[in-house]
């Protein structure tokens, strides 16, 4: 990790050895009593941490935060068919260090139902990906998060975006790499066996163009990713 993350308060309690931040610490910084390192509060600033005190059980911390408040999170909104929980990890936490603003994972006609009861939904684990890509990124935002809701449902919440595009292998009539983009941006893909027919006319409906990647099928984070980054790099965003 890249950056140190904590919750406004968690700052003012010790902080337990075992919990991976100070194994990270102390096993992989080797930071010792005195010794600073990079700190942020999650949506909050950046700053340094200190080692104040070790004990057998806990390390205390003070911290010193910059003045100056986090970046807004990215103008792009992710909305993709809820995929296999393992999947979704990955998601949460490399979406996260490239930055978006916000992720809806959708039940969707051709998903699988399971997915959407996964412990990692029902326990709140995804948090925790959330962070670990942040501190990745050295940075403190945190996209909002939402799960189980239908593709109706999420595009009747979407609003502003002046860019709207849906991957889709089988329909569209144009690549990703040629569309004009203003932000804005909201970036749908659907499960991995695509979506339905229902599906595309609604998308279209809410003013989505449908839009490809290229000829090769690609697996639902790998286009994410290579999606996401694209739009990026379009908006002036790397």
């Amino acid at each position: 990790m890249n950056l140190v993350l904590f919750e406004p308060a968690e700052t003012a309690a010790p902080l337990p050895r075992h919990d991976p931040r100070a194994r990270h610490l102390l096993e992989v910084l080797r930071r010792g009593v005195g010794d600073t390192f990079d700190a942020g509060l999650v949506d909050g600033p950046r700053g340094k941490g200190t080692i104040a005190a070790l004990a057998t059980g806990f390390l205390t911390l003070t911290f010193s935060w910059d003045a100056a408040p986090p970046p807004p999170p990215d103008p792009i909104a992710i909305i993709v068919g809820l995929p296999r929980p393992q999947t979704a990890r990955d998601l949460l936490r490399d979406c996260t260090t490239l930055g978006v603003a916000s992720l809806d994972f959708i039940v969707t006609d051709k998903g699988d139902p399971n997915y959407a009861t996964s412990s990692l939904w029902k326990s709140g684990e995804w948090r925790r990906h959330l962070v670990a890509g942040a501190q990745q990124a050295f940075a403190t935002r945190l996209p909002t998060v939402a799960h189980g809701r239908t593709l109706e449902e999420t595009l009747a919440k979407i609003s502003g975006a002046a860019s709207r595009l849906a991957l889709d292998n089988y329909e569209s009539p144009q690549s990703l790499a040629a569309v004009a983009l203003s932000p804005p941006v909201a970036l749908a893909l659907g499960p991995e066996r695509g979506w339905s027919e229902g599906e595309r006319k609604l998308l279209r409906l809410r003013g989505f163009s449908l839009v490809h990647l290229g000829k090769r099928v690609l697996r639902t984070e790998t286009a994410a990713i290579a999606a996401l980054t694209l739009v990026r790099s379009r908006l002036g965003l790397m």
